[in-house]
């Protein structure tokens, strides 16, 4: 019954989204304007290189097969899936020959640490004081974290991230404005990099922490508001059971069960967030290397990472669709 009834359906569903998206991904990027094969040409006169025009149909030609661009699109649709099945998503056209894989290698933990940190922060911060303000929502410092959040949550992405770069990296000069670590710096374990990896993440991550734990605040502030007035709460304070019992054990506990569903939807929005923040902070992760793909027309580049994207937060979907029932004993797998 588990297999047929939940897992299955739920297995099919995931590998269906990877395709549709993975599919869009593809044919996208073939519609804009750009040309990387007439770029890549424009860039080489640009640098004052003489190119016979005998041989400017040579190189097209070359750079076009090179580009995997040959053909027509189903062709290249067809032979994109069979690289893909290989994990392999060709050359970079802007930073050639650089292979897809090796770029995105490298740019990957720096975002994965920052989307890793910045969402369990938020989320923890946001369920465990949200839900207390909501217990105590007429206490004066309730109030005030209430108004601070409903001040804070509207506010873009941007708009904060630029506000914190200019206040500590312009005016007190208190954070670097740029970067992941200081330049010509040789990664390693020590306390000396690991400092100057977390004084580069800092305005970034607090950007991130600011506008997602206001958001889980008000949410498992309305949430735990609503389940404080159930009859099972009432008839536990009626019984003496301690006040810190009731709110932990019996409130917050409840409340955490919609805000993992609420997790799981709003991966998507935390990810642009994150893609936005690096752009801001010029981060070396993910988002600041798609801004220079999108830029520069490298649809391999762009392919890859918006692929990587789709099935990572696919995958994340399913495991908490997956797990959730562990969470809240009254589901069951049917």
């Amino acid at each position: 019954m588990f297999l047929r009834n939940y897992l299955i359906p739920r297995l099919l569903q995931y590998f269906l989204v990877i395709f549709l998206g993975i599919t869009i991904v593809f044919f996208i990027p073939r519609l804009a304007p750009t040309n990387p094969v007439e770029r890549t040409i424009a860039e080489i006169r640009s640098r004052g290189t003489y190119l016979d025009p005998n041989h400017i149909q040579a190189m097209v030609d070359a750079l076009t097969e090179m580009y995997g661009l040959s053909g027509s699109w189903l062709e290249q649709y067809k032979d994109f899936w069979v690289r893909l099945s290989k994990g392999d998503f060709g050359v970079s056209f802007f930073q050639f020959p650089a292979p897809v894989m090796d770029l995105i290698k490298q740019a990957l933990p720096w975002t994965v640490g920052l989307l890793l940190t910045t969402t369990v922060l938020s989320w923890l911060f946001g369920n465990i004081v949200g839900g207390m303000a909501g217990y105590a929502h007429n206490r004066g410092w309730s109030k005030i974290l209430d108004f601070l959040a409903m001040f804070i949550r509207p506010i873009p992405y941007y708009v904060v991230a630029l506000g914190l770069l200019i206040l500590f990296g312009y005016v007190y000069r208190l954070f670097p404005i740029a970067g992941g670590a200081t330049i010509g710096a040789l990664p390693s374990f020590t306390w000396v990099y690991i400092k100057d990896v977390l004084r580069h993440a800092f305005l970034p991550a607090l950007s991130m922490v600011m506008l997602g734990g206001a958001s889980w605040f008000q949410t498992s502030k309305l949430i735990v508001q609503n389940i404080k007035a159930e009859d099972f709460v009432q008839y536990a304070q009626l019984g003496g059971i301690k006040e810190s019992r009731i709110m932990f054990r019996y409130i917050i506990r409840n409340a955490m069960l919609p805000q993992v569903t609420n997790l799981a939807l709003s991966l998507g929005q935390i990810l642009s967030g994150a893609l936005i923040t690096e752009i801001a902070f010029s981060y070396p992760g993910i988002g600041h290397l798609l801004y220079s793909a999108i830029t520069t027309g490298d649809y391999n580049l762009i392919m890859g990472i918006i692929s990587m994207s789709i099935v990572a937060i696919t995958t994340l979907v399913l495991i908490v669709d997956l797990i959730y029932p562990l969470f809240d004993p009254r589901i069951r797998y049917k």
